[in-house]
């Protein structure tokens, strides 16, 4: 049994259980409706042959950027000898690999034969950034198991804190990389005008970094709140601070993109309009002024509270969504060449007659089968996320001694071989594993 659960309480661990139980019964009913839709055949969902992509590769593109940010936030510390997050790391390194199962899930839900999925293999297209993008997000699962493995061994003594920091940086080499291959899926097809922009790699990076490290904040909060994370406070000040950065950063480049596009006699007046005024301009609005909260949250110290600063994170993961909604769907909107009038989506099929109705301008909405297997495959990796920090150890492993000098957070010794006890931990942390003031440092 791990400290984890041997320092939880009764009702916790009840509650981990079925928090557990749950995710394994909505991960068995979305293996259901997805063995449905290959059988029965993708006729009922809402994609087309004018919208062959849809709510799995929205998921795809989210779940990508969300493990990319993970890592890079363990990882980059250690590279450049900053001090790093102390256990936060685990946390994030856990959440990217389970967040890369996820995308990887949703590519193989969105296949109409997935049992054919090796012929990915056998007959790939080297020349393909489809290829190119499965190449990455293998290497970059397996880079990120190895370097959770090499991150536990060196806090236990049993590994070198300089391997470990060259393992670092090929992991911000693959978290880097597997996001800008994954916007080159879309930015090197010049016939979408939306997608073939040379700012798609470096904007996607930035919205990895914003959803990932607002998933990392909620994750390592909730575990602090619940006892099984001692942390200090400034350190979530610290990453709220950063989710702030990157949020700046992530705008910059919408705003530039949109100014070079919209600006008088720009050839992407239409896209413009589409985002601002059209029919996505609810998910562009909504991903805007979550921005704008996000830097208020970040950067105004009477704001900068617990409550908000989960609020500000669980909005921007959701904002990046809007922005990944934004980019698929209206990569299909505007038609890239002038056809007959064609029947799409629910006009075909009654899959999904009901939601059409609230979006009817838009080209693509999804199916009650679609939402049903993102649901389902949520749940699958909500069990991994519940079943890896309930073995992970969360409390430090080692001595300062065994630790690069980045990353040392313990102030008193500590045998080697074990963490600090949870009573250990709370005589900095107040008590119940969470550092005061509550409300945050200014």
């Amino acid at each position: 049994m791990s400290d984890n659960t041997s320092n939880a309480s009764p009702s916790r661990s009840k509650a981990q259980l079925a928090a557990i139980v749950i995710a394994v019964v909505v991960a068995i009913a979305g293996i259901a409706l997805w063995v449905f839709q290959s059988t029965a055949g993708f006729v009922n969902t809402n994609m087309r042959n004018l919208d062959s992509w849809g709510l799995y590769i929205i998921n795809f593109m989210w779940f990508v950027g969300l493990s990319a940010g993970g890592l890079i936030i363990s990882s980059a510390p250690k590279v450049f000898g900053a001090r790093g997050f102390g256990p936060i790391s685990k946390v994030a390194i856990w959440a990217s690999i389970c967040c890369t199962v996820l995308a990887m899930g949703f590519i193989v839900v969105d296949l109409g034969g997935p049992l054919r999925i090796w012929h990915l293999i056998a007959y790939a297209n080297l020349s393909s950034p489809l290829m190119w993008d499965v190449v990455v997000l293998t290497a970059y699962l397996i880079v990120s198991i190895v370097y959770l493995w090499a991150t536990l061994r060196v806090e236990s003594g049993k590994g070198s804190p300089k391997a470990l920091r060259v393992l670092s940086a090929l992991a911000l080499v693959c978290a880097v990389m597997v996001h800008t291959v994954t916007a080159w899926i879309f930015g090197l097809l010049q016939a979408h005008e939306l997608w073939h922009t040379a700012l798609l790699g470096p904007w996607f990076v930035s919205s990895a970094l914003v959803s990932g490290l607002a998933l990392v904040l909620v994750i390592v909060i909730a575990l602090r709140k619940a006892g099984y994370l001692a942390l200090e406070q400034e350190s979530i000040v610290k990453m709220a601070k950063f989710l702030g950065i990157f949020t700046a950063v992530d705008l910059y480049f919408f705003g530039c993109d949109l100014l070079t596009s919209g600006f008088p006699g720009g050839e992407g007046a239409t896209i413009v309009a589409m985002l601002t005024t059209g029919p996505l301009a609810a998910f562009f609005w909504t991903e805007a002024i979550i921005g704008i909260v996000t830097l208020l949250v970040a950067f105004v110290p009477g704001l900068r509270s617990m409550p908000l600063i989960v609020a500000a994170s669980v909005l921007s993961i959701l904002a990046i969504l809007c922005k990944r909604v934004q980019l698929l769907v209206g990569g299909f909107q505007i038609p890239n060449i002038d056809y007959a009038t064609v029947t799409t989506g629910p006009g075909l099929t009654d899959a999904g007659s009901g939601l059409a109705s609230v979006a009817p301008a838009l080209v693509y909405v999804p199916s009650p089968l679609e939402f049903g297997v993102v649901v389902g495959v949520l749940g699958l990796g909500v069990l991994l996320l519940l079943l890896g920090l309930r073995l992970l150890p969360l409390k430090e492993m080692m001595t300062n001694a065994c630790m690069p000098d980045s990353e040392s957070v313990w102030p008193l010794p500590v045998r080697a071989g074990r963490g600090p006890t949870f009573r250990e931990s709370a005589v900095r942390t107040g008590g119940d594993g969470a550092n005061r003031p509550e409300d945050g440092v200014q």
